[in-house]
This record gives C-alpha cells, structure tokens and sequence, in this order.
C-alpha cells in the first residue's frame, strides 16, 4: 500500500505539471490567433485537475482545514526559507538573470502566502470570525495582497493595471 500512495503522489504531481503546462499552452495559442486550440487545451487541463485532485484526496493529503493551514505554511515556509535562496544562488552562480528573477518573485510571494496563511490558522485556533477579505494577485509576479489593489505592485512594479480580483 505505500508503493500504491507514493505512485498516488507521482501522479498527483505529474497531472498538476500537466494542468499548468497546458493553461500556458492555450495562452500561447490565444496569442496566436487560435482559439480552438487555445479551448482544447484549457479543456485538457481541467481535466488534469480533476484527476490530480482524486488522486490527493485518495492518497489521503486532504486534511481538515486546520492541517491544511499547516501544512501550506511548512511548503511555504520551506520555498522561501530553503528551496528557492538555494535556486537563487545557483541562478546568480549561472549568470541566468531571466531565471534568478523569476526565483526572487517566487521568493518574496511565498513568504507572503506563509503570512497570509499564518493570519487565517491564528483566527481559527482563536476561535475569532474570519472576516470577508478580497485578495488580488498581480499577473506579472504573482504578488498577493488583501483588500485592495495596490496602485503598484509592491515586487515587482506592475500597475495596479495587472492585479486581479481572486473569487
């Protein structure tokens, strides 16, 4: 049974890298003038999430929201802590600036999501009510914020333009 669960999670990462790897497909088929393909893609890809999603909850990697919470926070933690200082090193190490950027971003808005996170489990274990938050996310680096757009993206620069309202 643990083979199977291990086999569970290959999947369950593969079918994920699917569902991104298709999405940033139908965009570029949208930039091409091809919508068709561009909906077949985006088809594909909910489909991907569809079966990554069975196989986490099958494996069991769906806790209550309490052990989610923690759990976020550990891999957020762990991204901007960890994986990503040592991805930045080897970027800078390479000479790749195109790669070290997109490490930084990816840096600095995962510790924002640890934090974020963070906010939401205290007010649970404290029993408080969790108040009705909009959160926008900038299309350029991912930067996620509470309540309002900011005029400027606070890590990358982008105009308030490129944030989005999450629903």
């Amino acid at each position: 049974m643990p083979e199977t669960i291990d086999k569970l999670m290959d999947a369950f990462a593969g079918e994920s890298q699917a569902n991104r790897k298709y999405l940033a497909f139908a965009k570029k088929a949208e930039e091409e003038g091809l919508p068709q393909v561009a909906k077949l893609f985006k088809a594909a890809a909910e489909a991907e999430t569809i079966h990554a999603l069975n196989h986490l909850r099958i494996a069991g990697k769906v806790g209550t929201t309490l052990s989610n919470l923690d759990e976020a926070i550990s891999g957020e933690t762990f991204e901007f802590k960890q994986m990503y200082p040592e991805y930045i090193a080897i970027s800078q190490k390479e000479k790749n600036k195109a790669a070290e950027w997109s490490f930084n971003i990816a840096n600095k808005v995962e510790e924002i999501h640890a934090e974020l996170y963070s906010k939401l489990l205290a007010a649970l274990k404290e029993n408080k009510t969790i108040p009705n938050t909009d959160y926008y996310v900038c299309k350029v680096c991912g930067n996620t914020v509470e309540n309002n757009a900011p005029d400027k993206c606070s890590i990358c620069g982008a105009p308030m333009t490129q944030f989005f309202k999450v629903n």
